[in-house]
């Protein structure tokens, strides 16, 4: 920064707090301050809802602190844990080749765990729209080198270094509406980081930090969380809960505005005993600080409840202590309802002042209040290792990137949520389909590979990116999934000669497909059973050509009731009877039989004698039946032979008479004499 001065803002829900400190020999010392608070609800949760109310404010606190140091172009910033997505990721280095590590080495493995967390939130469907989000900060978990953890690998030799960090991210919303009331009063974002990171820096330094601690910076708008334990950060967190909602409870139960209650509010920690206020409707009230806190009560246990349920899923079980800043933990009997939704001891959860801060001189006692640690955190790590961006256009949208060492065409496509496979064009799906039992694979088409400009010049994915460059993306075409013909799969078949009463016929062979007879031209679909039967039934033939006969029906009036005799059609292939289901071969000669009409024997029944109605006698030494039954048959009222066909429409009248003791003339009868 200008003249070696670090000039940090923090923007929260209820005021803004501005700090120049001059950086020398890694010391910082305070040189202004100034504080002002939102003229109106500008901000909620710690999202900026009114940018233009808020950069009036801005401009406010940046202007009194250039009277005193000079122009102020940049600035170091925190955002809320608002949203706040976390992942804990590792890297690692081969360092076999590099000699005694350097800090530059250490710096590349933080980078690098970082970038590998872009990718993998970009890829882990973690969040809706990954390209919508920023890391806003990060914490170095280990260092571990050959397998060993070590503080610092500074200094160090091995084969294999490797990182664990936790990453922070925010919805770009938030980060876009701060880097927009900060351009509104002609400042540029240096440096960006997590609330929570910045106060943690201050008052848990890493000597601390093998304690399970709990940090909580309790704002007007949220109450961000950091949780160390085993020598590092394990965790951060956020509850969209904090100090509006006690300044709302009081508003509600005294009818007072916003501001008013937050006034009465903040009196409650004094030493009134009454407090006066005038409420919405004009009318002056003197009020008791204890009826005051008996209406901030209800909401305070819902606040130490909330922060008790997000501290135990991110830490799974009750820390060793709980320290509490920002203006929101001077909230009435706040420490106590937490100790008791914690079920810990009320001496371990306290408020913290930034009563003294290693690497920061000149802090005066007006910033020794809790609501002071977030903004002294910020511009302790406004001269240290944080992370800034550059700023490129991807397809005529802006991205901005964080700072990673070496950025390449890959991360800025990453950033924007654009999967680098979808620049190749994948080929189009085949096919797989079984032809007479055998499989057989139709490949789809190729994809056409995408172009990737930079500055309106071919650009390959490693390519390194500088500020203010523009990037264009045409992705690949997919391939096509085939679509074969089933003529382009299984040649045509041979047809089959035949005579069919005489006249020579062409056979087409049957193919089918799914168990379904299939033309040609069929589009076929995966997974389709394409058979191609070489052998064809007589059936089948008559069914191709059209030719089947349907069966011949007879109808009677027998006895008065009406009847119907069928006869179905019968063939011979050359010569010989044969069944529907003949297969048939080249030059097979057919005919579909004339068949006479039935006799009255085969239309009445009586054409098989049985056991039943007949005696059978040995004439001569011949076994001879003789008919127990004796039928008599009219037709159309004549007397009729049985062995006479019977023509369709006639009336027949049918009696049968038993005989009750066979004759030596009905066998002679029988028998023909």
């Amino acid at each position: 920064m200008n003249n070696q001065l670090l000039f940090a803002l923090d923007i929260g829900t209820r005021s803004v707090v501005g700090l120049v400190g001059e950086l020398e020999n890694g010391i910082i010392k305070l040189v202004a301050s100034d504080r002002e608070e939102h003229h109106t609800r500008a901000m909620l949760d710690g999202q900026i809802h009114d940018v233009q109310e808020v950069a009036e404010v801005l401009a406010s606190v940046k202007t009194r602190l250039e009277a005193t140091t000079g122009k102020l172009t940049k600035v170091a910033v925190a955002a809320a844990g608002r949203a706040l997505c976390t992942l804990k990721i590792s890297a690692t280095l081969d360092t076999a080749s590099h000699g005694a590590l350097t800090a530059e080495d250490e710096r590349s493995l933080e980078l690098a765990a970082i970038q590998t967390a872009q990718a993998e939130l970009a890829t882990s469907g973690t969040v809706p729209e990954p390209s919508d989000y920023y890391c806003v900060g990060y914490s170095v978990i280990s260092f571990s080198l050959d397998g060993t953890h070590i503080k610092s690998l500074v200094g160090q030799r091995g084969k294999h270094s490797a990182i664990e960090v936790i990453a922070t991210f925010l919805p770009r919303q938030v980060i876009d509406s701060l880097q927009s009331a900060i351009q509104r009063v002609g400042l540029e974002m240096a440096t960006l980081t997590l609330e929570p990171i910045a106060a943690i820096n201050v008052l848990i330094p890493s000597t601390m930090r093998h304690l399970n601690l709990v940090l909580i910076d309790v704002g007007a708008g949220t109450s961000d969380i950091a949780i160390t334990r085993d020598g590092s950060v394990i965790a951060y967190g956020m509850v969209p809960f904090a100090g509006d909602e006690i300044t709302e409870a009081i508003s509600q139960q005294f009818l007072l505005d916003f501001n008013v209650a937050e006034t009465v509010k903040r009196q409650v920690g004094g030493n009134h005993k009454k407090i006066s206020f005038t409420d919405v409707l004009g009318m002056s009230q003197k009020v008791s600080v204890k009826a005051v806190i008996e209406a901030m009560t209800p909401k305070v246990g819902e606040l130490a409840q909330a922060l008790a349920t997000e501290i135990l899923a991110l830490n799974t079980e009750c820390p060793q202590a709980v320290l509490l800043v920002g203006g929101g933990a001077l909230t009435p009997l706040l420490p106590e309802a937490l100790a008791k939704a914690l079920a810990m001891p009320a001496s371990r959860v306290a408020i913290r002042r930034p009563d003294s801060i290693e690497g920061i001189t000149g802090i005066p006692a007006s910033l020794c209040t809790p609501d002071s640690v977030t903004p002294l955190g910020i511009l302790k790590l406004a001269g240290g290792r944080t992370l800034n961006f550059i700023n490129i256009t991807l397809n005529e949208r802006t991205i901005r990137l964080f700072n990673l060492s070496r950025l390449t065409v890959a991360d800025a496509l990453l950033a924007a949520g654009i999967d680098i496979r979808t620049l190749r064009g994948r080929p189009g799906m085949g096919l797989t389909i079984s032809v007479n039992g055998e499989t057989r694979f139709i490949a789809g088409s190729h994809g056409t590979p995408g172009e990737i400009l930079k500055n309106n010049q071919p650009a390959k994915l490693n390519d390194a990116l500088q500020d203010q460059d523009t990037i264009v993306v045409s992705l690949g075409t997919d391939g096509t999934a085939p679509a074969p013909l089933l003529k382009d799969t299984i040649p045509a078949m041979k047809p089959l000669p035949v005579t069919i009463d005489g006249k020579k016929y062409l056979l087409e062979q049957p193919i089918t497909v799914n168990g379904t007879p299939a033309a040609p031209n069929t589009v076929l679909c995966d997974r389709d059973q394409i058979y191609a039967n070489p052998k064809l039934t007589l059936r089948q033939a008559l069914t191709q050509l059209n030719l089947e006969p349907d069966p011949t029906e007879y109808v009677y009036q027998i006895n008065g009731a009406e009847r119907a005799y069928t006869i179905w059609p019968k063939y011979s292939i050359n010569n010989v009877l044969a069944a529907p289901d003949t297969l048939l071969t080249s030059g097979n000669i057919i005919e579909i039989l004339k068949l006479p009409p039935p006799t009255l024997a085969e239309v009445l029944g009586i054409n098989t004698p049985n056991s039943d109605s007949s005696l059978t006698v040995l004439f001569n030494g011949t076994p001879c039946s003789i008919p127990i039954y004796r039928h008599t048959v009219m037709v159309d009222g004549h007397h009729a032979d049985i062995s006479l066909p019977a023509p369709s429409g006639s009336a027949i009248d049918f009696t049968t008479t038993t005989a009750l003791q066979p004759l030596i003339s009905d066998v002679l009868l029988a028998v023909g004499l």
